[in-house]
C-alpha cells in the first residue's frame, strides 16, 4: 500500500515519491472541530495545490478540522508562527526560519511539500553571446537575477549548479528582483543569469540565445508545512489529522501526472485562480510529504556559503520532526 515510508536516506533522482491508495489514510474526525489557521506568501502557485484542494474538496472538514488560509510574507508569518497565532506556515526551512530555531522558536518542518517533475526546466538559465557555447563559464563576478533573497532554499540548487558548472558561489554577485521583473532582466541583459520559475522558463525553452543549467535536485522536496507550539505541542491530534487531509488529498489527487486530466487542470485553475492553459504548459510537480536525510544539513551549508548564516549549523532534530506524517499513514515506530 505504502512506497518510500523510511527510506528518507535514499537520494536517488528517481525517487519514487511516498505515496499511499487512492482515499487512504482513512479519515478519523477529531471528537471536537478544531479551527487550524494556515499563512502561505501567495496563494496561486501551483505547488500548494493540495492545501487548496483539500479545502475545496473537503478532506480537512472530514477530519474535523475548520481550516483558514492567510496570505502573509515569510517574516511576518514566522514571529506569529512562534507565538501560536497561526498553527501552520507554508513555507520552507529557509535561513531565517533557522535562525528562529536558534533563538529558541518552537518550529518544526513536519512534511515535504514537492520535487520536479520529469521534463521541468525551473531553475538557473544563463543568458549567452552569439557563438559561445553552452555552459556557465564566466558567471564568476558576473550577476544572477532571482525573486528570491541569499536566505531562501534555492541557494543549495543554485550552489550545486554553479559548482557543476565551475562557477563559486563566493564570487557571484546575487540581485535580488521582483517577480515580474527577472525575466526582463535577463532579456535585457541587466542581469547575465537568472533563476526562472514555473511557468516563466518557457519564454526563452528553445532560444539559441540561453543555456538552461539546472533546477532544484529531482526527488527532494525543499519546503512545505512548517508547525509551531499550537500543533506540535498542544494539540498534536490535530496536527495529525491535518497531515492526514494533506496526504489523502495528494494520493487520490496528485498521485501521478495530474494534468493528464483536463478536467482536473480547469478545476485546479479555478481553486488556484490560474488559466489552466498556463498550469498545463509544464510537467505536473511530483507532490511529496516526506523530507530527505541532510536536507537541512546541505541548505545549511549553502546558507554558510553565501554568507547569511555563522556559527555550528544545527541539528536535524531541532528542524525536523517526521512523527506527524508516519503517524498520519499508520505507521507505527
Amino acid at each position: 500500500m505504502r512506497q518510500g515510508l523510511d527510506r528518507p536516506s535514499d537520494q536517488s533522482r528517481d525517487r519514487r515519491p511516498a505515496r499511499c491508495a487512492s482515499g487512504a489514510p482513512a479519515p478519523k474526525p477529531l471528537e471536537k472541530k478544531t479551527r487550524i489557521v494556515v499563512s502561505a506568501s501567495t496563494l496561486n502557485a501551483e505547488y500548494l495545490a493540495p492545501l487548496q484542494i483539500a479545502r475545496a474538496k473537503g478532506e480537512f472538514a472530514r477530519e474535523g478540522l475548520d481550516v483558514e488560509v492567510k496570505l502573509l510574507p515569510t517574516p511576518d508569518a514566522l514571529p506569529l508562527l512562534a507565538k501560536g497565532d497561526i498553527d501552520v506556515q507554508y513555507a520552507a526551512p529557509e535561513a531565517a526560519v533557522l535562525g528562529g530555531i536558534r533563538q529558541g522558536f518552537d518550529i518544526r518542518w513536519v512534511a515535504g511539500n514537492f520535487s520536479p517533475g520529469p521534463g521541468s526546466k525551473s531553475g538557473l538559465w544563463v543568458k549567452r553571446d552569439p557563438g559561445q557555447e553552452p555552459g556557465a563559464p564566466g558567471l564568476e563576478h558576473r550577476t544572477v537575477g532571482t525573486i528570491i533573497g541569499k536566505g531562501s532554499v534555492i541557494m543549495y540548487p543554485m550552489r550545486q549548479v554553479l559548482s557543476r558548472n565551475k562557477a563559486d558561489m563566493k564570487l557571484v554577485r546575487f540581485q535580488q528582483l521582483g517577480p515580474a521583473e527577472v525575466l526582463t532582466a535577463l532579456k535585457r541583459g541587466a542581469v547575465d543569469a537568472a533563476w526562472l520559475l514555473d511557468p516563466v522558463w518557457r519564454e526563452v525553452e528553445g532560444d539559441p540565445g540561453y543555456s538552461f543549467l539546472g533546477g532544484q535536485p529531482p526527488g527532494e522536496p525543499l519546503g512545505g508545512l512548517l508547525f509551531g507550539p499550537d500543533l506540535l505541542t498542544g494539540n498534536p491530534d490535530a496536527g495529525v489529522a491535518f497531515l492526514r487531509a494533506y496526504i489523502r488529498t495528494v494520493n487520490t489527487y496528485f498521485a501521478g501526472d495530474y494534468k493528464k486530466d483536463k478536467a482536473f487542470v480547469k478545476e485546479l485553475g479555478e481553486v488556484l485562480r490560474t488559466d489552466p492553459e498556463t498550469l498545463a504548459a509544464v510537467p505536473s510537480l511530483r507532490m511529496d510529504w516526506e523530507i530527505r536525510d541532510r536536507t537541512v544539513a546541505r541548505l545549511q551549508d549553502a546558507y554558510a556559503e553565501a554568507g547569511v548564516t555563522d556559527g555550528d549549523p544545527l541539528p536535524e532534530d531541532r528542524v525536523v520532526d517526521r512523527s506527524f506524517y508516519a503517524e498520519a499513514v499508520g505507521h507505527t515506530p
